[in-house]
């Protein structure tokens, strides 16, 4: 159990790591604040720059039995905060808009639980991942060969999601966030004059074409099997010019399935269109792909521990407000481990995540460091003789 003195140290905490956001793949200040936070706790062993700069404290038993890994995310987000609080983002064009500061605090807190309290067999996995937002960190932790030495069997997340009531769960079985692939396509032709454009070849016509081409493969509807997404983010053609005819265009296409397999075949109906269309009107065509996430998929097994350990310890959940159209990369550790998101709500009329005036709860840290540890509870028992007195533990206090 956490005591006020812990509250109030871990609601610090996340306000410092608040104040100094990092973006993705950039999160070198974030994870040294974690390593120092989390040798307090006393961990078996903490890892560092995986996948970049993920860090990962392991609580070992020492004792045979499974591999339980909670993960939180270190990055923050290219957007300027605005809001009137002490510990507002220091940072000018980033901030901690999506509660990832939220969701670091809450492992700390269950360090906390562990060290006191250790799991009676197996271990615990604290995973501080890097690049959540681009969907790259997940894939590049557990390709780093750090990361097969801690593999986990069973994996779990928190998500703060607003249009939830305070303290509730959104969950289910199966999938919980979609795939997602940021699609990047590039015509170029041949620049001319606005008063000669046959002396050109302008991607004018083709990304015409290519708009409502893209739209039609696919249109949403209900979040199954059969589930296709095209959003059209970003187009542009050209400079803002009266006297010159363009030689260049991009169009930046947002692609969503409910599985990874009908991303591949998605993906490939989308360069298909472009490459048609390039052929069509002389131009050449190129692809960059961008923010690739795979699909977040629940494991019935993962799913009935969550809510078993929820029910015991009173939370309230439900199914409200999922599956989700948006893309999270925690499925990636549900490849090799039996995984499940949990969506926490603040309250349904707070601040939507990545608007510039969000902040985290804090009064949600004690809600989702209870959930966590009565999960690990479940699965690894609580050891008999292990407990560590409070008073043993060095200070925990905000790195600066």
């Amino acid at each position: 159990m956490l005591t006020n003195l812990d509250l109030t140290e871990l609601t610090e905490f996340r306000r410092e790591l608040h104040r100094h956001p990092e973006l993705s793949g950039e999160e070198v200040e974030t994870a040294s604040k974690i390593t120092a936070a989390l040798r307090s706790m006393l961990p078996t062993r903490i890892l560092t720059g995986l996948g970049g700069h993920g860090v990962a404290a392991v609580f070992d038993s020492g004792k045979a039995g499974p591999t339980v890994l909670f993960r939180a995310e270190l990055d923050a987000l290219p957007i300027e905060e605005r809001n009137n609080i002490a510990w507002s983002s220091q940072t000018p064009g980033k901030s901690h808009v999506c509660g990832h500061d939220g969701h670091m605090t809450m492992l700390l807190g269950l360090g906390r639980m562990m060290s006191r309290q250790p799991v009676a067999q197996g271990r615990v996995i604290l995973m501080f991942q890097p690049a959540e937002e681009d969907g790259s960190g997940a894939k590049a932790v557990v390709a780093d060969p750090a990361y097969q030495e801690i593999q986990a069997d069973w994996a779990f997340a928190i998500h703060i999601e607003p249009g939830r009531p305070f303290g509730y769960v959104s969950t289910c079985e199966g999938l919980i966030n979609c795939a997602s692939l940021g699609l990047k396509i590039r015509l170029a032709g041949k620049t001319a004059h606005a008063a000669d454009p046959e002396d050109g070849v302008s991607p004018a016509q083709a990304i015409a074409k290519l708009i409502p081409s893209l739209d039609a493969l696919g249109q949403g509807g209900p979040l199954d099997d059969d589930f296709r997404l095209v959003t059209i983010t970003h187009v542009k053609i050209g400079e803002p010019s009266f006297g010159v005819a363009p030689g260049e265009g991009e169009v930046f296409a947002t692609l969503r399935t409910t599985r990874d397999e009908g991303m591949e075949s998605l993906e490939t109906k989308a360069r298909k269109q472009a490459i048609t269309l390039a052929e069509e009107f002389g131009l050449s065509v190129d692809f960059e792909v961008c923010d690739n996430f795979a699909a977040s998929i629940n494991d019935p097994d993962a799913y009935a521990v969550a809510t078993m350990a929820m029910k015991a310890i009173g939370i309230a959940y439900g199914d409200a407000g999922v599956p989700m159209r948006a893309s999270e990369d925690f499925g990636v550790f549900g490849w090799d481990a039996k995984a499940a998101m949990l969506c926490l709500g603040p309250g349904e009329d707070y601040a939507a995540l990545h608007n510039p005036d969000y902040d985290f709860p804090d009064d949600l840290i004690p809600i989702g460091c209870a959930i966590f540890e009565r999960i690990a509870r479940e699965l690894l028992g609580t050891a008999s003789d292990g407990t560590v007195r409070q008073n043993e533990l060095e200070p925990f206090r905000a790195v600066s």
